[in-house]
């Protein structure tokens, strides 16, 4: 079983309706760490860059616009087999069909909006790290192997 890590996108529909916090919690429940932990804004070239696959669709400058209506919050995880698991916690894309559970199934209101991103292979997710991150921000840690004891 391999460690390996994965870039999440809490888009801005999430942004603004302010379940940061619920989606995180879900990963975290998993057990996933989080390395990589940021909120941005997204430029024209870093939109372009990310949604190459789509520049020529006729969607893409809704996309743009909607990705640039709000922050973006950008995290790193980490953890045995994370990207396969993310991508389950996440749910399908297409929210209307997505499972009672999932972050899109529980929180998604359309295709369009569909409250997050995450990567879908180990390929995708090293160069979509890089897109987002530099290498000093991120950081290695273990997993806590130990309880604290408090004594008064």
């Amino acid at each position: 079983m391999q460690e390996e890590r994965t870039l999440i996108l809490i888009k801005p529909d999430a942004v603004q309706r302010a379940i940061i916090g619920k989606i995180i919690e879900r990963f975290e429940q998993k057990g996933l760490r989080i390395v990589g932990l940021k909120m941005l804004t997204i430029d024209d070239t870093l939109v372009e860059e990310h949604y190459y696959h789509h520049k020529d669709k006729p969607f893409f400058n809704d996309l743009k616009k909607f990705m640039q209506s709000s922050p973006v919050v950008a995290l790193v995880l980490e953890g045995v087999e994370c990207i396969g698991a993310v991508r389950l916690i996440t749910g399908i894309t297409k929210s209307s069909e997505a499972d009672a559970g999932t972050i899109r199934g529980d929180f998604a209101m359309s295709m369009a909006s569909n409250i997050i991103h995450a990567s879908d292979s180990k390929e995708t997710a090293e160069k979509e790290i890089r897109r987002f991150f530099k290498s000093e921000e991120l950081f290695n840690y273990g997993r806590c192997d130990y309880q604290v004891v408090y004594s008064r």
